[in-house]
């Protein structure tokens, strides 16, 4: 039996780590699985589990407000630090390039237990594009044990910053795999269209707050002025640092609507 402790903590890393966490229980007999989640997005990540009945075994509950990288690291490695050192996994599953990858994976190193990292070996060369992600990634390989690449190329990556090729497999992207298992889940019937030419917005990444966030609604708004037949969908992230910038740019504008957050599913449909 294989002790497996997931640790995520926004809505992507839910996503992605969904297919896996069903995968594990769906083998009972090999995984004994706990989810732990520090709730770095507290909203958006329930509602992408709840799609799948998965409820966090852990919820650490490290968010507050106009929270800062800092806060979010400190915080969340004085809670993982302990939790994992009596929980005693196996394995300490982290995915991708967030904050709470990094932390998860440098908590468990700090009880000498095993690393598992999905979507391991993703670069840009840039240790600031995207920030803080590129840098998460990177020390998180560095800790890992395991490490799932999603393609030959993050395969290569790894293999050229020295990582064993015994502890590499390519898996694929597992948010294919969401994408999958969640429209099987919805059924056929559930989508929906239209004749419209719909524009999906998304952004929020910290490399572009302040001056890049402000050159992009303004472009946006630009397009949606000179294109009367495309409609904008923006669904403004709640971050403070993105969603005043996006009303005081964006808003009152016929042909863009901003929305709350969406759940994953109205991405599918």
């Amino acid at each position: 039996m294989i002790k497996l402790a997931v640790v995520m903590g926004t809505r992507p890393e839910a996503i992605k780590l969904m297919p896996v966490i069903v995968a594990a229980r769906m083998r009972s007999e090999l995984f004994r699985t706990t989810v732990i989640t520090t709730s770095q997005h507290r909203e958006m990540l329930a509602r992408a589990l709840a799609r799948f009945d998965i409820v966090p075994d852990v919820d650490l509950d490290i968010m507050r407000p106009d929270q800062d990288l800092a806060t979010i690291t400190t915080v969340g490695l004085s809670r993982l630090f302990p939790l994992l050192a009596r929980l005693s996994p196996d394995y300490v599953m982290v995915q991708g390039d967030t904050t709470t990858t990094f932390v998860g994976a440098l908590a468990a190193y700090y009880n000498r237990q095993r690393v598992a990292h999905v979507e391991g070996g993703l670069r840009t060369e840039d240790k600031y594009q995207p920030f803080p992600e590129e840098g998460n990634r990177r020390l998180t390989t560095h800790i890992a044990d395991l490490h799932f690449a999603p393609t030959e190329r993050a395969r290569a990556n790894l293999l050229n910053e020295g990582i064993e090729e015994s502890s590499i497999r390519v898996t694929g992207n597992t948010s294919i795999d969401a994408l999958y298992l969640t429209l099987e889940k919805l059924g056929a019937g559930d989508a929906r269209s239209d004749d419209r030419t719909r524009v999906l917005v998304t952004v929020h990444r910290r490399e572009n707050h302040g001056e890049p966030l402000v050159r992009i609604f303004k472009a946006i708004r630009r397009l949606a002025e000179w294109r009367e037949d495309l409609e904008f969908l923006y669904p403004v992230h709640p971050n403070p640092r993105v969603r005043p910038v996006a009303m005081r740019l964006l808003g009152g504008h016929p042909r863009i609507r901003l929305e709350d957050p969406m759940d994953y599913d109205h991405f599918l449909l």
